[in-house]
């Protein structure tokens, strides 16, 4: 059965990198295959994957709308193919196949015009290729704009990123918040605090502990990761005593056991 894990933040918190570490414990550690989905329009994750990305999902779906609006393509078929069946092969040629980790970006948002009908043959496609994978991570914007539109499967385990503030913890308390108003089918939500000095300051301790939201661990500032940024260098190949991956590793343990033990 598939393990799908959502990261979501505000801006900046270090999603990605969390996503990277993650999913470099995945294929060292637990086996298997990843799919990783690129939910941000930053598009940042084929840059720490170390993957080239030459059509987006986004894209697919402006094609389609530009082949209805010029040639009334919506009516039939577009070369000879259903309109899922177009967007089907158009999915699945966009899929960047790695070593056991396969990556899928969701793009630009959109623009004007009338995506629903596209939006929801996209979802049934994302979610029948996500099956064919053992985990899939995804990599939110700070909005979680796929989630909140259902255009990304359903999740086990939602991990909301923060860095060491206030404002960072008040807007992962507002993601977990906006799952339940959407009513979201998600497993368990777990909060990560990224970026921490030393040990977390008293008040935003406190304040995590009176958050509602259960802490799955703390990810220190790393220095070594300083040369991976410098250089472009893919951070999926951060070597394994790093500080960041070591801690992004226990919390895996610990949440991917714990989605397990229900």
């Amino acid at each position: 059965m598939t393990v799908t894990i959502a990261l979501a933040g505000k801006g900046g918190t270090g999603k990605t990198t969390i996503a990277a570490c993650l999913i470099r414990y995945l294929l060292q550690e637990r086996g298997g295959s990843v799919l990783a989905i690129d939910a941000d329009p930053a598009m940042n994750l084929p840059q720490v994957l170390g993957m080239e990305v030459e059509q987006t999902v986004g894209d697919i779906r402006e094609d389609m709308l530009e082949l209805v609006q010029s040639s009334g393509a919506l009516a039939g078929s577009i070369g000879g193919m259903s309109k899922q069946e177009y967007l089907d092969y158009q999915v699945r040629m966009s899929i960047v196949e790695g070593d056991r980790v396969d990556l899928l970006v969701m793009g630009r948002p959109e623009g004007p015009g009338c995506y629903c009908a596209a939006n929801q043959m996209l979802r049934l496609i994302v979610d029948r290729v996500s099956t064919k994978y053992d985990y899939v991570v995804i990599d939110n914007e700070a909005g979680m704009e796929h989630l909140s539109r259902r255009t990304t499967r359903d999740v086990d385990i939602l991990l909301l990123v923060t860095d060491p503030t206030q404002r960072g913890l008040t807007t992962a308390q507002a993601m977990a918040r906006m799952a339940r108003d959407l009513h979201i089918n998600v497993g368990r939500v777990y909060l990560v605090v990224n970026r921490v000095v030393g040990e977390l300051p008293p008040p935003l301790a406190e304040a995590v502990a009176h958050s509602g939201l259960e802490l799955a661990g703390v990810v220190p500032e790393d220095l070594q990761m300083a040369e991976f940024e410098f250089t472009g260098r893919p951070l999926i190949q951060l070597p394994p005593e790093t500080a960041v991956y070591q801690a992004v590793r226990r919390i895996a343990d610990r949440v991917v056991d714990g989605r397990k033990g229900g």
